[in-house]
């Protein structure tokens, strides 16, 4: 599947990884990253918007979708590494510099890509997630369930990945299902390219939360003792997951981002879909600081 008018193209990122890219629009560039379970796609209300007005360019990442998906060897799946190819794949149209959007894993790679390229990336959007190091920090107690799979994909190579691949559909569909208060949202075309890609990926994809229990938490500790933070604008939505677990979201995400806009919205976690509206008036609203 593909979003309505863009054009589509495979791009090297690094050696011997290359990612599809869908891309549309002319004007100050956005580059918009998916979350788990899904792929580019989840972006299709969004982009049609912001293309109006915009370069708008929305990769898969690596390891997701109809992108490479190269063999794990310990770095190719740290956020450092698939903020490099976000770098890559912008640059390689001709945009040194872009705003970046991020839900989920894609918001991981993004806040990475805020830290590692702070003259690249202009502006940045975090749709429903912690930084790595917070997001492990409030995971506690029986509230901790929440993220099961968190700590099913954290295990060491082997066990998760065969669990995953005996029941894929249902694995990757339960999150599909609990994640999203609209249903209609994510119709049954979208829903089933979703589980497709993400049965196609189960490999690519556990090693991707495998770094974030990992070599993510190196890099985002180095960058926490040296005191560094996102020197763009800011802009985070989420759900109410601070009420829900304990904690003071907003404070959290100042620590990162002094120049922050904190939104809460009612809408699952997959707003993208489910409240459109409220995601273009956001992003929006950050292109304009």
């Amino acid at each position: 599947m593909q979003i309505t008018g863009f054009d589509y193209q495979r791009v090297p990122v690094a050696e011997g990884v290359s990612l599809n890219v869908a891309i549309g629009g002319s004007g100050s560039p956005v580059v918009l990253l998916h979350g788990f379970p899904q792929t580019h796609l989840m972006w299709r209300h969004v982009a049609a918007d912001l293309v109006a007005d915009h370069t708008v360019i929305v990769p898969d990442l690596r390891g997701y979708g109809d992108s490479d998906k190269p063999a794990d060897t310990g770095e190719t799946y740290s956020k450092r590494t698939m903020a490099a190819d976000v770098v890559a794949v912008a640059r390689a149209f001709g945009h040194p510099r872009f705003a970046l959007a991020g839900h989920d894993r894609g918001a991981l790679v993004a806040i990475r890509a805020g830290l590692d390229h702070p003259d690249a990336v202009t502006h940045l959007a975090s749709l429903d997630v912690l930084p790595t190091l917070d997001m492990w920090d409030v995971m506690h107690g029986a509230s901790a369930a929440v993220g099961f799979h968190l700590y099913l994909m954290a295990q060491p190579p082997g066990l998760a990945e065969k669990m995953i691949a005996a029941v894929p559909d249902e694995f990757f569909g339960y999150f599909l299902d609990a994640w999203t208060q609209n249903p209609d949202a994510i119709p049954a075309d979208v829903r089933a390219e979703y589980l497709r890609a993400s049965r196609e990926a189960v490999t690519s994809i556990v090693a991707d939360y495998r770094a974030t229990a990992g070599i993510d938490i190196t890099h985002d500790t180095a960058d926490r003792e040296a005191g560094r933070h996102l020197t763009m604008p800011v802009t985070v939505l989420q759900q109410d997951w601070g009420a829900a677990l304990g904690y003071d979201a907003a404070a959290v995400w100042r620590k990162w981002a002094p120049d922050l806009d904190h939104r809460t919205v009612t809408s699952g976690h997959f707003m993208a879909e489910e409240g459109p509206a409220e995601v273009i008036r956001a992003l929006r609203d950050l292109l304009a600081r």
